[in-house]
């Protein structure tokens, strides 16, 4: 009888995400929400927000309304607000790249009559929207055919990232860089080579609501702490949820993440990650990575038809194209899985998982596989599921996360300043090392290579952001950073310089 009540409710979940899924792709294309305020977009945004959405609703944007219409430009909008006010951007094609450097500026888009505003970057584009200021609202736009990032975020605390359609942006979709306190939910996001929602270096985030799929990874929390991830869908992607420990980065540690909620199924996409990167490594069909980050917790997932394995927990050593940093501990300690629904997944996994499952005796299709080190881990209830490599995994005292309702902090986080005297390594944290690591290959070559390509010469260094070049056919063409000033160009070049981890 229990085997019976089960698979009825696989079955109700299986047509209850096909549908969702599929309603909310169409909403997207029709563009249901239709709203003609800024005061109507923000209650429209704040719907069902919940305790997350309210954490942030210290960040105020009240000042003077902007409105863009078809044919004007979001920058000149962006140059002419002061802290506080909304710009506005009516249905319409907007060919540019959009940058904020000031603190408390929103972004709303209106959409009208299945209209939407849209950044066309027309692939020649490389970044849609980048911002370094704090208090950053970002709502409602259609960002599409950019070369590198749809919305990048530069070292910009408290912001808000939602109900955006991001389609084919390149390397990443949104990637907020070194920030604290921060929502990302209600975006769909499709057709990215890296990560589609993609948290790098940040603190304090919750990421819920979204649709991603068709790209290589479709959620990645890297070398942050303090994250929830919940309630968003994640197929047709190559893999659905990564929780990693970047080698070589400045910040060495991934720790406090909740992945529970999640709807991740079929994320069986051909990897067409740059060649080198550490994703082109990811193998299809791969439902969770947890790669050498500690205290995390994956907790009511649906994981299902994951053709390699449904959740891979691993060390460093034991993934591809990871180069071993010294001062990252390489072991995924103290993971903690909870109550999940798995079914369908490992009907193909990779050759080094078929070795492992040789080596258990097993030809049973796995639903969990933990590779390498690591401590003090636990799983409830491990015989539900078909698992290799859980031998040293106790059972979990801990049955949910019912006390965690986010990690966004109750009061926004202080404002980063580029004002003290460290530019350079600001700029380095928050922009560069998105791409350059310091010893392992990225999207871009390691800091430790251009150092030694460019010696002493910052200048060379300088001028190169500003105006590069494609040099190396097995790395993809940098993005020029001439929106930065020629002081800060040549601060961060001579911190890149001195760089030594």
């Amino acid at each position: 009888m229990k085997k019976n009540i089960l698979i009825l409710f696989l079955l109700i979940a299986a047509v209850g995400l096909g549908y969702w899924q599929g309603q909310r792709g169409l909403d997207a294309q029709r563009g249901t929400v239709a709203v003609e305020s800024a005061n109507e977009l923000l209650s429209a945004g704040r719907a069902g927000g919940g305790t997350a959405d309210n954490a942030l609703n210290q960040v105020k944007t009240a000042g003077k309304v902007h409105t863009v219409k078809d044919g004007e430009s979001i920058q000149a909008a962006v140059l002419a607000a002061q802290p506080g006010d909304t710009i506005r951007v009516m249905p319409g094609t907007y060919k540019e790249i959009v940058y904020i450097d000031k603190d408390d500026i929103a972004i709303v888009g209106v959409i009208s009559d299945s209209k939407w505003p849209t950044l066309e970057g027309e692939g020649t584009r490389n970044d849609a929207i980048l911002y370094s200021g704090n208090g950053i609202r970002i709502e409602n736009l259609k960002i599409t055919h950019y070369k590198g990032n749809a919305i990048m975020g530069q070292a910009g605390n408290n912001f808000v990232i939602r109900h955006n359609w991001i389609v084919d942006t390149g390397v990443y979709g949104i990637f907020p860089q070194f920030g604290q306190n921060g929502l990302i939910e209600y975006n769909v996001l499709t057709g990215i080579e890296d990560a589609a929602i993609y948290v790098g270096m940040c603190d304090n985030i919750h990421v819920a609501h979204n649709e991603v799929f068709g790209n290589v990874a479709g959620i990645e929390i890297e070398n942050s702490r303090h994250a929830v991830v919940e309630n968003n869908t994640a197929y047709d992607n190559t893999g659905g949820i990564l929780v990693f420990i970047t080698p070589g980065l400045p910040i060495k540690t991934t720790f406090d993440v909740i992945v529970r909620n999640n709807f991740i199924s079929g994320n069986n996409h051909p990897n067409f990650g740059a060649p080198g990167s550490i994703v082109s490594g990811l193998p299809a069909g791969t439902g969770i990575v947890v790669m050498a980050a500690d205290d995390v917790i994956i907790e009511n997932n649906i994981i299902r038809d994951n053709k390699n394995v449904g959740i891979v927990i691993t060390d460093h050593a034991s993934f591809a194209n990871v180069t071993a940093d010294p001062e990252s501990e390489p072991n995924p300690d103290r993971v903690q899985i909870l109550n999940n629904i798995m079914t369908g997944n490992g009907t193909e996994p990779i050759t080094e998982i078929k070795a492992l499952m040789t080596l258990n005796l097993t030809t049973e299709a796995p639903d969990i596989v933990a590779v390498g080190g690591g401590k003090d881990s636990c799983i409830i209830d491990r015989a539900r599921y078909r698992s290799i490599g859980l031998g040293n995994y106790t059972e979990c005292t801990r049955t949910n996360t019912n006390d965690v309702a986010s990690y966004l902090l109750p009061q926004p986080a202080e404002r980063r300043s580029t004002d003290t005297g460290n530019k350079g390594k600001l700029a380095y944290f928050a922009i560069c090392a998105g791409c350059h690591a310091y010893n392992a290959r990225m999207i871009g070559p390691p800091t430790l290579t251009i150092q030694a390509l460019y010696a002493d010469d910052a200048q060379a260094i300088a001028d190169y952001i500003a105006n590069p070049v494609k040099k190396r056919p097995d790395f993809p063409a940098m993005p020029p950073q001439s929106y930065l000033d020629a002081a800060t160009r040549l601060e961060v070049a001579k911190f890149m310089l001195t760089v030594d981890k």
